[in-house]
């Protein structure tokens, strides 16, 4: 707190200091890809969680495609560890945003009708492994699907570097209704939600599995420690 009076300028700390709890999102989908997170760059952790995803949650598939741009680096660590091609499947207009987080369904829909559009000449006839950063929603992955079985994608297989989001954000991501999760409204039946996103298969990463690429532990008391609420439901406390 930075005090102005006649006296001068004063500089207090009213309150004492609390641990940081850094929203995990940073590393998945918000942070820029040079930002550096204890020496290591979000483009380096999100590779590594593009490894972690493809040990997990392998794919038969011939190319691996990502939803640009966030999904691009995980997608590159999961072609690097299942050895397939990575393949820019699908392109994007850079003069739409960031679309999960609109408050209106319609405007969301009509922002990823303008958003994506699929590459024929690389997804024609292939069986194609989509990476994407996460699947909040599935506004988002059912238009891109559509795109690529249009286009002459054999086979989908959605392989997503976030676990499931079951649980809003109150903290500052505008996703306050619980109903509106796709992993939620389907209690995380793998199955279910695949055909509803009409792909062959459907892949998250673990929570430990995300912690361990990003070379962090839930609960870590240090001030570089994560918010994992929306996974797992657990939100800081403070007293």
């Amino acid at each position: 707190m930075v005090i102005i009076s006649r006296r001068g300028i004063e500089s207090r700390r009213p309150f004492a200091r609390l641990p940081g709890r850094f929203c995990v999102f940073e590393h998945i989908y918000f942070g820029r890809p040079d930002s550096v997170w204890d020496k290591r760059t979000n483009y380096a952790v999100r590779k590594q969680i593009g490894r972690q995803l493809a040990r997990e949650c392998p794919a038969q598939a011939d190319i691996v495609v990502p939803v640009p741009d966030s999904g691009v680096h995980g997608a590159m660590g999961y072609a690097l560890k299942s050895g397939l091609p990575f393949e820019l499947g699908l392109t994007r207009s850079h003069y739409i945003g960031r679309t999960f987080i609109d408050p209106s369904q319609v405007t969301r829909e009509e922002m990823m009708r303008l958003k994506f559009n699929a590459i024929r000449s690389e997804v024609a006839g292939k069986r194609v492994a989509l990476i994407d950063d996460s699947v909040v929603r599935g506004t988002t992955s059912i238009k891109v699907v559509k795109m690529l079985r249009k286009a002459g994608a054999r086979e989908v297989h959605l392989r997503s570097t976030a676990p499931p989001y079951y649980f809003p954000c109150f903290l500052g991501i505008d996703t306050p209704k619980q109903e509106d999760l796709l992993a939620y409204r389907f209690k995380g039946d793998l199955d279910k939600m695949a055909k509803h996103l009409g792909v062959d298969s459907l892949g998250y990463i673990s929570i430990p599995g995300l912690y361990q690429a990003i070379q962090r532990v839930p609960g870590d008391p240090d001030e570089l420690a994560l918010c994992a609420g929306c996974f797992s439901g657990e939100y800081p406390k403070y007293d």
